[in-house]
């Protein structure tokens, strides 16, 4: 299971004004991404299936090899897809997750659908037979430009979490045969205590084959990932300081259930407005950065931090397999179901999604300078204190 908070590109009215450079561009960023995520999300991430031919240890959806009874039908999904485009322009953008996109029959129909309405799509397709030349040409041939694949190691480590043999060689050529048909690739990676130590080789594999963009997936301890640990806050402010010293490389990094990196990233680069409130960099910090520049040589280009101030809920909602609606695929709060309710209505009208675009958060979070623009994992809150208003426990300050 993947799922991306943004497959390879912004919305244009965003991507051009959200850049943070100095104080006025952050306010102006601010106010135009505020106005938007109120109206409409810029992703929605839609579960399409529970069917998935892996077996993945951190899965949330808890994929099984054949599709469940009661997923959204054909009739239904294109149903579904006419009421997305009713939030209007600029509309959100569609990422197709499971399980497996790949494993639902009528796929091609769905995008279809999908470019006659005008809503973009994407797709998060698991690596398997299915993943292959003539079905992935269709699905370029029907207007999809971005793919999202996940890279959750090196070898032996990334096979052991995605539960079967010889995958990292097999994510390795989806990779490049996604490149040669003209997609543009993004990398996630779920990062936990048992693969962080990789992420400067999982870094390489990138630049090696020219893949520009990296998601990183802070665990949350939901499905399958209950059985594995989290990373401390120490550990987490660390890996936000390496993730900021790799887009030095070229890299546009993005982060999942982890927007503590904003705070890191515009405090690393000088930005203005906040507080200041970096932990002190730790040993695994030093590890990383020692051991990306062993692979790769020093940085050689600037530093960028990420554009949209996005958050469970906040600019992303999360449909199920079913039709159940979340604020994201992390936060298992039902706001609704679209066979009931318009998925447009629950977006804006519902109270919980109401608060969380305000940062009406309580403890901690609630009084931080960086409660809007970072606001912590209202997934990680809800896990840890069953209040998904609550304090994130990965944040160190």
């Amino acid at each position: 299971m993947t799922i991306s908070s943004d497959p390879v590109t912004l919305p244009s009215d965003l991507a051009n004004h959200s850049v943070v450079t100095h104080h006025g561009q952050i306010e102006h960023g601010r106010d135009i991404m505020e106005e938007r995520t109120n109206r409409s999300p810029i992703l929605i991430f839609w579960e399409s299936t529970k069917a998935c031919p892996l077996a993945c240890h951190h899965c949330r959806a808890e994929a099984i090899s054949t599709a469940p009874a009661g997923e959204l039908s054909t009739d239904e999904a294109l149903a579904m897809i006419e009421e997305i485009a009713k939030f209007g322009t600029p509309s959100p953008i569609l990422v197709l997750t499971g399980g497996d996109i790949l494993m639902r029959s009528d796929l091609e129909e769905i995008l279809t659908q999908s470019k006659r309405v005008g809503i973009k799509a994407a797709l998060s397709p698991a690596i398997s037979p299915l993943f292959n030349e003539e079905r992935l040409t269709a699905v370029r041939n029907l207007g999809v430009k971005a793919l999202s694949i996940s890279l959750d190691g090196i070898g032996s480590t990334h096979d052991s979490i995605r539960g079967i043999g010889d995958h990292f060689e097999k994510t390795l050529d989806a990779m490049e045969l996604a490149k040669r048909l003209g997609f543009s690739v993004q990398v996630n990676t779920t990062v936990m205590s048992r693969n962080v130590i990789e992420l400067p080789e999982v870094a390489k594999a990138l630049l090696d084959r020219g893949v520009a963009i990296w998601e990183i997936f802070f665990l949350i301890s939901v499905g399958r990932g209950t059985e594995m640990l989290e990373l401390k806050p120490q550990d987490a402010e660390d890996v936000a300081r390496f993730l900021y010293d790799a887009t030095g490389y070229g890299l546009t990094v993005r982060t999942v259930e982890g927007p503590m990196y904003r705070r890191v990233a515009n405090e690393l680069r000088g930005g203005e407005g906040e507080d200041k409130l970096l932990l002190p960099q730790g040993v695994l910090y030093g590890e990383l950065n020692s051991r990306m520049k062993n692979l790769v040589g020093e940085a050689s280009g600037d530093r960028h931090i990420p554009p949209a101030i996005t958050r469970d809920g906040k600019g992303i909602i999360f449909i199920s397999n079913t039709g159940d609606v979340f604020p994201s695929g992390f936060l298992p709060l039902s706001l609704g179901n679209i066979r009931d309710r318009s998925i447009v209505e629950i977006y804006q009208e519902d109270q919980l999604l109401k608060d969380i675009r305000s940062a009406n958060f309580v403890g901690k979070c609630g009084g931080c300078s960086y409660s809007n623009w970072c606001g912590g994992s209202r997934a990680r809150a809800y896990a840890a204190t069953g209040d998904p208003l609550g304090d994130d426990p990965i944040c160190g300050i």
